[in-house]
């Protein structure tokens, strides 16, 4: 997979790149391949930036699909030239899970946020991933919003990687740093009882405090609120705003329970839009 991922990168990058930008990178990754010390390593990393730019890698819905053949989850579309080369640069040294794992720790230990983002970003392509996952979790404790999302958002290594616990303080995290759940991804297959709880907690105490809960929020607590979850759920559908109304109306549709039909009174504005799919997660999302 790791090869199949660089091929993939460098056809991106050298069909992109002008012909003194591909073969100045070209070169480089020779160099690094032949003699990948700290050093080199260093250098390169660095001066990708400035020979390469950083524009938004151009890719189409072919190159998309590649990218989730090679490696399911893989999404790309919102990388840049210099994250696929830095990326690229690195799968070069991915032959041995162990020393790479110090490698990338290393690393991240003395990166700026624009190169952590990119040393986050190949997560899913990375050898041996079950040993980055003590540097994976130190990039979602930061309350660097871009940091974050690079581990957090459309990659499908914290859905493999983290426990329960891991991924329940990551979903979290992303509300306290006003970040955004839905591009997390698995977010609803591995929603559990317990983030549930965490969250109707954080929920109460944003209204303590005069304010607002995200209703992305909501999603992950549905299909397992009883009891004060559920008056939550009925508290937002009687006073909240009408896009709060709309997830906690998705919330409650998602739980089979007894006690949450009995909500359903409180759905029938709703209920048509939800059945015809025109209300869904990711529509309500969109005007979030």
């Amino acid at each position: 997979m790791t090869e199949q991922a660089a091929n993939l990168l460098r056809s991106w990058l050298l069909r992109q790149l002008s012909m003194p930008s591909a073969e100045w990178l070209t070169e480089q990754l020779e160099i690094i391949q032949g003699d990948p010390s700290d050093r080199n390593l260093h250098i390169l990393l660095g001066m990708i930036p400035r020979r390469l730019g950083k524009d938004d890698l151009d890719l189409n819905a072919v190159d998309l699909a590649e990218a989730d053949a090679v490696r399911s989850g893989w999404d790309p579309n919102e990388w840049s030239v210099d994250v696929a080369a830095r990326v690229l640069a690195l799968l070069g040294l991915a032959s041995d899970g162990v020393s790479f794992a110090r490698c990338f720790s290393d690393l991240c230990g003395s990166a700026d946020i624009v190169e952590a983002i990119a040393l986050y970003s190949g997560l899913p392509l990375y050898p041996s991933p079950e040993l980055l996952e003590p540097q994976a979790a130190e990039g979602v404790r930061t309350n660097m919003r871009a940091e974050f999302e690079a581990v957090a958002h459309r990659n499908p290594f914290p859905r493999e990687q983290f426990d329960e616990n891991r991924w329940n303080h990551m979903v979290l995290k992303a509300l306290f740093i006003g970040s955004t759940l839905a591009p997390i991804q698995g977010l609803d297959e591995r929603a559990n009882p317990e983030l549930a709880r965490i969250l109707c907690d954080y929920a109460h105490e944003r209204w303590a405090a005069g304010r607002m809960v995200t209703p992305e929020l909501w999603r992950c607590v549905g299909p397992f609120a009883e009891g004060e979850a559920l008056l939550d759920l009925e508290r937002v559908l009687t006073t909240g705003e009408e896009v709060e109304r709309r997830a906690a109306a998705l919330a409650v549709t998602s739980n089979p329970s007894k006690d949450a039909r009995a909500l359903q009174g409180h759905l029938h504005v709703f209920q048509s839009a939800i059945s015809s799919g025109a209300l869904t997660w990711n529509s309500l999302t969109h005007k979030l």
